[in-house]
């Protein structure tokens, strides 16, 4: 009887892994569209200075992604670690970013100064 429960605990681990890396795999095949979309995009009109847009970011973990955003803009002095689907500030400021991150602190949406 015990092993029949290991089995089905299994099965619900296995079940919800899989759940959280679907959002990660989708979100893969987003970067890839709007990366082609990015390259159209005159950083120059922007309102902000240096980088504000780090779509090839999607998919890696939380930490690795906060540190290159440091290091490819300056200006940037606070990069907030968001769980997908919390409610956030809708204020802006140039010098933030936020990592929308799914319960593996993976990266899910593209990071974007707001």
């Amino acid at each position: 009887m015990e092993s029949k429960t290991c089995v089905k605990f299994a099965h619900i681990i296995a079940f919800l892994l899989l759940a959280t890396s679907f959002k990660t795999l989708m979100a893969q095949v987003e970067r890839a569209q709007v990366s082609d979309g990015l390259k159209s995009v005159d950083e120059s009109n922007l309102v902000c200075q240096g980088k504000q847009i780090w779509a090839e970011l999607i998919g890696v973990p939380a930490n690795f992604a906060k540190q290159k955003i440091l290091e490819e803009n300056s200006l940037i002095s606070e990069v907030q670690i968001v769980l997908n689907g919390s409610p956030v500030p809708a204020d802006f400021s140039c010098n933030r970013v936020r990592l929308v991150v799914n319960v593996l602190d993976i990266v899910v949406q593209i990071p974007v100064v707001s």
